[in-house]
């Protein structure tokens, strides 16, 4: 299973969004750092979930982060977060 699908699962477990899109924007950052062949090392998150409504920004980064794990994390150079309740 890829990296793609392994954010949109466990964001779907953690806080059963509304809205969830995950795209690997890992083409576009070709030639700078982190990229690496095959992509999969920069992804942009947009998450809607009532989970998040009595959360600040940072807590609700902090919980995204904690939701996909420090191994996952570990394997991704950028991650971007649109997220809100």
């Amino acid at each position: 299973m890829g990296i793609t699908q392994q954010i949109d699962d466990k964001l779907r477990t953690a806080f059963a969004p509304t809205h969830l899109e995950v795209v690997d924007d890992s083409e576009s950052h070709r030639g700078h750092g982190g990229y690496q062949e095959g992509g999969e090392s920069h992804f942009n998150v947009a998450i809607r979930a009532p989970a998040f409504a009595d959360m600040s920004r940072v807590q609700r980064h902090r919980a995204v982060h904690a939701a996909l794990g420090p191994e996952l994390i570990g394997r991704i150079h950028a991650l971007a977060l649109d997220i809100s309740s």
